[in-house]
């Protein structure tokens, strides 16, 4: 178990109301990424599941930074920037560009941490869950993002779990 249920962060649900839902699930869902990094050094949190793969624990946050950008600065506060690590000559550089570097690890972190800071105000200011925002010429609702970014947390926390193990043998919540 990586922490005992007394020290988690996260709860255990009994939110009251549709945006206290989402967000709730959200909250813990980015959570429960944190705790699945938690404790490791560069070397670990870059480590690779298995070739040819070039998945990492790293990867998923800087992954997770982008995201967390295009969803909630580009399409719902319509911010016109440029992509954290991606590009269109390198589009796996979130993965590819995961090394053991600490300065690396640093910014990745600092950078997804923003990404979640933005977000979280953004929701927090919108007048209700009917906002829409614009992805591709689409309009689309915050509702519908904030259940899209806990589906985007879910599938790659599941990763997260697989890819702790490897390291260090840890499972758990």
């Amino acid at each position: 178990m990586f922490v005992h249920p007394d020290d988690d962060p996260r709860t255990d649900g009994g939110f009251q109301g549709e945006r206290a839902v989402l967000v709730g699930y959200l909250r813990d869902q980015r959570l429960t990424l944190e705790l699945k990094c938690a404790g490791l050094d560069a070397k670990a949190l870059a480590r690779r599941s298995v070739e040819p793969s070039n998945l990492s624990l790293l990867g998923l946050v800087r992954h997770l930074a982008g995201v967390e950008q295009y969803w909630f600065r580009q399409v719902m506060a319509g911010q016109d920037v440029r992509r954290h690590y991606r590009s269109e000559e390198d589009p796996t550089a979130d993965f590819t560009g995961a090394v053991a570097d600490p300065t690396v690890v640093a910014d990745a972190w600092t950078t997804w941490r923003a990404e979640v800071a933005f977000a979280e105000h953004l929701v927090e200011q919108a007048p209700s869950l009917d906002v829409a925002g614009d992805s591709d010429g689409e309009p689309v609702e915050l509702r519908e993002v904030l259940v899209h970014m806990i589906e985007e947390y879910a599938r790659h926390n599941g990763h997260a779990d697989f890819l702790r193990e490897r390291v260090d043998g840890r499972r758990g919540q």
